[in-house]
C-alpha cells in the first residue's frame, strides 16, 4: 500500500512538473519577452476550419431534411422595419396640412418598438449566421446528421475537459487573472503607430470587462470606471494599489464634477500614463457604439480612439451585467472556444473651435463604429437599467410639430 501511494504521488508530481513546464515555456516565457510562438493563431485557422465544415454541413442537412432555411431557423429579427425619417413618412404622404392619419405612424413606431426596439438588443447576444458548436445558437442544429453531432460532443469534451482546466490552471498560476487564462488572441490590423501617449485619452467602446485586458497587455492605463462589488470590486481594488485609477459612483452627481476635475489634473501632467474610458458606460454587444457621455470630451486634452471589434464566432465576448453574474461569466469564457478580436489604433483627434463636448463626442464615436464595422446609434447605453428620458419623448413631439409648423397648417405655431 505504501509502495502504491509513493508511486501515486510520484505521478502526481510528474504531472504538475510537466505542467509548470508548459505554463513557463508556453505562456510565461513568450509573454515576458513579447514573443509570439504562433500556436494561438494557429488554433483559431484550425477552428475556422472546423467551423466551416460545420456550416456546410448543417446547410447540406437542413436541405436534405427539407426544412426551413437555416437563415430562417437562426433569425436575426422578428420584424422588417423601412428606413425612412419621420419627414420623409409624414411629411410625404400628404399636402401640407394635418391629419389624423398621421397617428398610424407613431403607433407603427410604438408597435415596432414593443415587438422589437433597436436599444433592447444591443443588451443580448449578437445572433450568428452560421453554427459555431456552441450551444448559445445551436437551435437544435447539432441533430442535422451524425456526423455534425459527433463533432458537437467532442467539441464539448474539448472545451470542458481540457480547455476550461488548462485556463484555470493558467489563471492560478498567473499574475494577470484571465489575460493568460483565456486564448485571447489580439491582432493589430493597422499597427500600433498611433498608440495613445502619455497625458492623453484613450477612448474605446465597451462590450466586456476584457477590453481592459487586452489593451492593457499592450500597454500600461489608469482606468476611469464604475465602482462595482464582489470579485470585479476585488480586482479593481487590487489595481489601485499598483496605478493611478479614478472610479465613482455613477448615481453620486458630485463624483461626477471630482472625477471630471481628477481628469483634467491627470492629463496635465505629461508624465502620467494615458487614462483609458469608455464613454458608452456600460457593455454593448459590439454590434453597435451607443451615445459617448459628454464629460471626457469637456476636459481638453487629445483624444485618442481605439476601436476594439471581436469575432463572435470562436465565443461571446459580451458581458450580460443584468443577466449574468461575473463569476458566470467567467465560465462562459473559459468554456468557449477562444477569445478573438481586432484592436485598431486610430489617429490623434482634438476638439475644433467653437465645437461643444456633444458634438466632439458624436465625431469620435463615429469614427470608432466606422472602423470597427458598427452601427451608430444616439441611443444612451444607460437604458439597459433605466427608462427613456423625458427629453426623448420631447424630442419627438417637437419634431413632429416642426413638421407641422413648416408645411403651414398651424398658423404661427403656438400649439407646438
Amino acid at each position: 500500500m505504501e509502495e502504491n501511494g509513493e508511486a501515486r504521488g510520484l505521478a502526481e508530481g510528474k504531472i504538475l512538473s510537466i505542467w509548470m513546464i508548459l505554463f513557463v515555456v508556453l505562456v510565461l516565457l513568450p509573454s515576458m519577452f513579447r514573443v509570439s510562438l504562433g500556436i494561438s493563431h494557429f488554433y483559431v485557422k484550425l477552428l475556422i476550419k472546423i467551423l466551416e465544415w460545420a456550416t456546410l454541413q448543417t446547410e447540406e442537412g437542413v436541405k436534405k431534411q427539407k426544412v426551413l432555411a437555416l437563415e430562417n431557423l437562426i433569425s436575426t429579427g422578428i420584424i422588417q422595419r423601412e428606413e425612412t425619417s419621420m419627414e420623409q413618412e409624414i411629411a410625404g404622404q400628404r399636402p401640407g396640412h394635418f391629419s389624423f392619419a398621421d397617428v398610424m405612424y407613431f403607433s407603427k413606431k410604438g408597435c415596432e418598438a414593443v415587438a422589437e426596439d433597436e436599444v433592447t438588443r444591443r443588451f443580448s447576444s449578437e445572433e450568428l449566421v452560421s453554427w459555431n458548436l456552441l450551444s448559445r445558437t445551436n437551435a437544435n442544429l447539432h441533430h442535422v446528421n451524425w456526423q455534425l453531432t459527433v463533432v458537437w460532443v467532442i467539441g464539448i469534451l474539448v472545451r470542458y475537459c481540457l480547455l476550461m482546466p488548462f485556463r484555470i490552471c493558467l489563471a492560478v498560476f498567473s499574475i494577470l487573472l484571465l489575460v493568460l487564462a483565456t486564448t485571447v488572441v489580439g491582432q493589430f490590423p493597422n499597427g500600433r503607430e498611433n498608440r495613445p501617449q502619455e497625458g492623453g485619452i484613450c477612448v474605446a467602446n465597451h462590450t466586456s470587462p476584457l477590453d481592459v485586458l487586452i489593451l492593457a497587455s499592450d500597454a500600461c492605463y489608469s482606468l476611469v470606471g464604475q465602482v462595482h462589488g464582489g470579485l470585479l470590486g476585488l480586482i479593481q481594488k487590487s489595481c489601485m494599489q499598483t496605478s493611478q485609477h479614478v472610479l465613482f459612483e455613477r448615481s453620486e452627481l458630485k463624483d461626477r464634477h471630482l472625477v471630471r476635475k481628477k481628469i483634467r489634473e491627470h492629463i496635465a501632467d505629461k508624465a502620467k500614463l494615458p487614462i483609458l474610458i469608455f464613454p458608452e458606460g456600460t457593455c454593448i454587444n459590439n454590434t453597435s457604439v451607443m451615445m459617448f457621455k459628454k464629460g471626457s470630451f469637456e476636459v481638453g486634452g487629445t483624444i485618442h480612439p481605439v476601436a476594439i471589434k471581436y469575432d463572435p464566432r470562436f465565443g461571446d465576448a459580451f458581458w450580460n451585467s443584468t443577466k449574468y453574474s461575473i463569476m458566470t461569466y467567467i465560465f462562459n469564457v473559459l468554456t468557449s472556444w477562444a477569445i478573438v478580436c481586432n484592436v485598431w489604433y486610430l489617429p490623434p483627434m482634438v476638439k475644433e473651435e467653437e465645437e461643444d463636448a456633444v458634438h466632439f463626442a458624436n465625431r469620435v464615436k463615429a469614427v470608432i463604429a466606422a472602423q470597427g464595422g458598427m452601427s451608430v446609434l444616439p441611443w444612451d447605453g444607460g437604458l439597459k437599467r433605466k427608462k427613456v428620458k423625458e427629453s426623448f419623448k420631447e424630442e419627438q413631439q417637437k419634431k413632429y410639430c416642426q413638421i407641422i409648423i413648416e408645411n403651414g397648417s398651424v398658423g404661427n405655431g403656438n400649439v407646438c
